[in-house]
């Protein structure tokens, strides 16, 4: 039986009542459907006047090489032999995972002895350090310590005013040579600023709107996944950056390689800071505890100062435009003054007019070094002079945790960022004259950045961007928006690299991602 459209044996038969011919059933369908005649008669045919043909299946014949013994032992032997091969690799594979395991093991074992050994070492290095400490007798500095006046509550408290519970460390308070010091830098800085025009080589807006990923690296560990504070070294192209799994890590961006993990704390690190002179390197974690890094000429940092200053979280590190000094500030409503090589605290400073419960949870210094910025988890931003530590100003409106701040290079502006989105205040009038709010109310803003020359504003929060910086009443443009690439929905860190020809983003995945202009290659692939 022949299908009388194709020429073959049909596998569904179907009979024509008026033609008696036989088609395939799904042919014939087609046919009537679109012509409504028989294919080969010409006469009109519908599907009622189409009859099914019952036959028995058709069962296909084996092919030749399985026709006959001979045939079905060659095929035995090919399924034998491969059987084989695929045994003999796994047996290799067996072998080769042994042998790693091994090595593992030994180098385990080796690891341990000398941890072993590094762990006697540092004890017997405390110990002699201990014992030296009792025998250096009292300098002038201790007794200067003594009568030092002593922060207390946002004010100095005077000589042998009696202190409560809480205040049990007396500080030797910020001293008339170094508030000289941070005169004549404010002197030095301002006159310069004067006159500093933007940089010829600072990226132009056009080139801002190519932007595009140029890399991803993934430099945290994927068990406890978050970028929570990137920084960029102001001498060199060398990033840093501080996650939910207890390190931070310097990053060459050139090379795209790890130069140092630095571990230590045991909860989260929340912020990391470059100092230029000395290569050191600071960090603040949520272990209540600040650590100063020193820089080695491998490229590796070894742990020179812990600070236990603080009681409750580090959220923020800021450095002084010295780089002798720096300030923290923590969720126990105090932000601590320090000298960057001795590690003491010279102020822990804390605000009268709270409720007990707020925190400060961002702090940044004003590029002059007299004014430092700090914002609460009351959703208030408050403005300290760094020469009296008084609250000159207070800034509210925002909604929620002040999670980020930033001042722009000509000292005019601050940027504050919050759950409820960005605010740009003028210090010179004291007011907020714009707000931003690029995300819904269930998005936080988590962080605002100017870049260095003051000329673009980043902001990151489900997304990443960047604003060309206007005036009081000029607009400020919207130039480039980032998608965030992470998966996460949350962008907590943005940074400007020099010139801001690249812009560094992290978010609540382990991967550091660098936007900027692609090279002429990168745009035609």
């Amino acid at each position: 039986m022949i299908c009388a459209i194709s020429g073959e044996v049909p596998e569904e038969p179907v009979v024509s009542k008026n033609s008696g011919l036989l088609f395939e059933r799904r042919l014939i369908e087609h046919h009537i459907k679109d012509y409504g005649k028989c294919p080969v008669t010409g006469e009109p045919l519908s599907m009622d006047e189409i009859v099914p043909v019952k036959t028995n299946k058709v069962v296909k014949p084996r092919p030749l090489h399985a026709a006959s013994i001979p045939g079905l032992l060659g095929i035995f032997q090919n399924e034998w032999d491969a059987l084989m091969l695929s045994h003999f690799a796994v047996e290799q594979q067996l072998h080769t995972a042994r042998q790693e395991l091994s090595h593992a093991l030994y180098q385990h074992d080796a690891a341990c002895r000398v941890i072993a050994r590094l762990k006697k070492e540092r004890d017997d290095a405390r110990s002699l350090l201990a014992q030296a400490e009792r025998q250096i007798p009292m300098t002038a500095s201790a007794a200067a310590t003594a009568n030092a006046l002593v922060l207390s509550n946002g004010k100095r408290a005077a000589e042998g005013e009696e202190l409560g519970p809480s205040e049990k460390r007396f500080r030797p308070g910020i001293s008339k040579d170094i508030i000289d010091e941070l005169t004549n830098c404010n002197t030095a800085l301002s006159q310069q600023r004067k006159r500093r025009q933007i940089p010829s080589t600072l990226a132009p807006i056009d080139s801002l709107e190519r932007y595009t990923q140029l890399s991803s690296h993934p430099l945290h560990k994927s068990s406890k996944q978050g970028i929570l504070s990137i920084d960029i070294h102001p001498d060199k192209d060398i990033l840093a950056t501080g996650g939910a799994d207890t390190n931070a890590v310097i990053f060459d961006r050139t090379s795209g390689q790890i130069l140092s993990t630095l571990s230590g704390h045991s909860k989260k690190v929340n912020s990391v800071k470059f100092v230029s002179r000395e290569e050191l390197f600071v960090t603040g974690s949520a272990d209540k505890t600040v650590r100063v890094w020193q820089g080695q000429e491998d490229g590796n940092y070894t742990c020179r100062h812990i600070l236990k200053d603080h009681t409750a979280e580090v959220q923020a590190v800021t450095i002084h435009a010295t780089d002798n000094y720096f300030v923290t500030a923590s969720l126990d409503n105090t932000w601590c003054f320090y000298d960057l090589s001795s590690g003491l605290c010279l102020a822990q400073v804390e605000a009268t007019d709270t409720s007990g419960t707020e925190g400060y949870t961002s702090a940044a210094f004003h590029p002059d070094g007299l004014i430092l910025g700090t914002g609460t988890s009351e959703a208030i931003v408050k403005i300290w002079d760094v020469k009296t530590q008084s609250n000159v100003a207070k800034f509210e409106g925002h909604t929620g945790a002040v999670t980020a701040i930033s001042f722009s290079e000509n000292g005019y502006f601050l940027a504050t960022a919050a759950h409820d989105g960005v605010k740009l205040w003028d210090l010179r009038k004291l007011r907020n004259f714009r707000t931003f709010s690029p995300y819904d109310s269930d998005t936080p803003t988590n962080s605002v950045e100017f870049d260095h020359s003051g000329s673009y504003l980043a902001m990151g929060g489900s997304d990443v961007r960047v604003y060309q910086v206007g005036s009081v009443k000029s607009d400020w443009n919207c130039g480039k928006t980032f998608p965030d690439l992470s998966g996460t929905g949350r962008a907590t860190c943005v940074k400007f690299g020099p010139d801001a020809k690249y812009l560094a983003v992290g978010s609540m995945d382990r991967n550091l991602r660098v936007f900027g202009l692609p090279s002429e290659s990168q745009e035609e692939s």
